[in-house]
């Protein structure tokens, strides 16, 4: 019987189990790489457009408007658990291309206790997103609201005329711009809020517990 683990020197390669367990370390590598890699991906992301990504734009001067109509449709969502109201102001609108438009989205807190949020975004078809201009946008920052308060969230945008030129997407007439408001983790309290008892400083004397 011919043993398939053997290396042509001669010399026994790894078994079964030896190869199972390689399999592994590759895969949870691979994972520790990939959530290393997540604020990486989403720099070349915003860059390229690639996945969907939208561009960013100082402004849209020196921009040709074309006799192109391409309909936008908004979409809003908020991450399991967070307390947000969240819906664009208009479903959707039709722009030329290269013209500028400006839409909003409300957010609303609907808990007893200050909320903060940041919004990931992407346009589909995906290969539209190197094509969508955002000039100014609420996600580029994050949002904190009050209990109960409501805000009005601008967005300023283009679709670059560019896009009826390629092959790729010159027949996309309708894109969607979605948005998903996720909860950003409150920084951790230092030792002193969670009520640890304090370190003698020079010159400062603290009471013994009975």
């Amino acid at each position: 019987m011919v043993d398939g683990t053997a290396s042509p020197n001669g010399k026994r390669g790894p078994g079964n189990g030896g190869i199972a367990a390689l399999c592994v370390a590759a895969v949870i590598g691979m994972v520790g790489m990939a959530y290393a890699a997540v604020p990486l991906y989403n720099l070349f992301c915003r860059a390229t457009g690639y996945g969907g990504t939208t561009q960013l734009a100082v402004n849209s001067e020196g921009v040709r408007v074309i006799d192109r109509d391409i309909k936008i449709h908004f979409d809003a969502n908020v991450a399991k658990g967070f307390g947000w109201e969240f819906a664009p102001v208009k479903r959707e609108v039709t722009l030329k291309m290269g013209e500028t438009a400006q839409i909003a989205y409300h957010a609303r807190n609907l808990t007893d206790r200050p909320l903060t949020g940041t919004a990931a975004f992407n346009v589909t078809p995906q290969s539209a997103g190197a094509y969508f201009n955002k000039i100014e946008c609420f996600c580029f920052t994050e949002t904190t609201l009050q209990p109960g308060e409501e805000l009005i969230l601008p967005v300023v945008f283009f679709v670059d005329p560019d896009m009826a030129d390629e092959a790729e997407t010159r027949n996309i007439h309708t894109i969607t711009l979605s948005y998903t408001f996720f909860e950003k983790e409150p920084a951790e309290k230092p030792v002193a809020a969670l009520g640890g008892d304090p370190k003698p400083e020079d010159g400062v004397k603290t009471e013994n517990k009975l």
